[in-house]
């Protein structure tokens, strides 16, 4: 194989992984918007409707605050661009993503926190109340949620000498007997917890409603319209889909390809769809019946997902 038929390789790879998370994930959004819909007796819109609202936004003028910086604009940008490099070279259809040497998770995680920080900043930037609110709760949520997830990466990284996550996917592969490990499972549950407080879902916010009073991440993008606000919705799906396809990869990763071909590729990528479909068909099935925390008692939800960390990090030195 030619360097040029290699590289050509490699952003197939990292395109075919940016697509398939860039549609996968508007469709998951509508997915888990149609089975909570379906659950409470009502029909609910098409599973293809963020698809159609994504579209529409596009359409639209741009409208933004006069009080507003270049801050305000680049934020949406910077959001979707950090989503989009993390899903090219994280291992989602393949345990050989390009640029994989580079994928050390706690790399990943730095560049999700420059997109969150950068949505933040765009709110506090407008200098409405409303903006100020949301993104003083979206760093204290992160603020709680980000040392429990390094715990749970520290937690994973122990077992198998290495933080990098293309090898602790392919570790799951070759030695199934990891996955069941009680350090993983620990570190695992701390995730799921992480995730549902980083994406903004139930019980940490309510991604449908409009309470001034309760909501965090609606806060923070009440002055973006047209592209602005879809480039926000269709960054915030991906990282979603993005987050969702790393748990259910770490935690079942069969169907990852883990040799180099084009069959592989498409299979994995057949096998992410449906294992992240699962998982946010649990999710909005876990939404249903679940209320909302008050935001003080939010606190104690991550402190729970924080001491899971530590419990599954203790383990793996105990163990090892």
């Amino acid at each position: 194989m030619t360097g040029f038929e290699e590289v050509a390789g490699v952003l197939l790879v990292a395109g075919a992984q940016i697509v398939t998370v860039a549609v996968g994930g508007l469709l998951l959004v509508g997915l888990m918007r149609k089975v909570r819909s379906r659950l409470e007796g009502r029909v609910g819109p098409p599973v293809r409707q963020p698809l159609l609202d994504l579209r529409k936004l596009f359409t639209k003028q741009r409208m933004r605050p006069e009080e507003a910086s270049w801050v305000f604009a680049a934020a949406p940008v910077v959001l979707v661009a950090t989503a989009m490099v993390v899903v090219a070279i994280s291992p989602l259809a393949t345990t050989r993503p390009p640029l994989g040497r580079s994928a050390d998770f706690f790399a990943i995680v730095f560049v999700l926190l420059l997109g969150s920080v950068s949505l933040a900043l765009g709110a506090l930037d407008t200098g409405t109340p409303f903006g100020g609110m949301g993104s003083s709760r979206a760093m204290t949520v992160g603020a709680l949620a980000e040392p429990a997830l390094l715990v749970a990466i520290l937690a994973m990284s122990i077992p198998a000498h290495t933080s990098n996550l293309p090898v602790l996917v392919h570790m799951g592969l070759a030695h199934p007997q990891m996955i069941a490990s009680p350090e993983r499972i620990l570190a695992l549950g701390s995730f799921f917890v992480i995730i549902l407080a980083e994406s903004g879902r139930l019980p940490v916010d309510n991604p449908n409603t409009h309470l001034e009073l309760t909501m965090i991440h609606e806060a923070m993008v009440l002055e973006y319209a047209g592209p602005d606000l879809g480039l926000v919705t269709l960054g915030e799906s991906m990282r979603l889909t993005l987050l969702l396809g790393l748990l259910v990869n770490l935690l079942v990763p069969w169907g990852v390809a883990d040799r180099p071909g084009a069959v592989g590729i498409v299979i994995g990528l057949g096998a992410l769809a449906g294992k992240v479909a699962l998982a946010g068909i649990a999710i909005a099935t876990f939404e249903v019946f679940t209320a909302k925390l008050r935001l003080f008692r939010v606190p104690e939800l991550l402190a729970g997902g924080f001491v899971l960390a530590v419990l599954g990090a203790v383990t793996a030195m105990v163990v090892r």
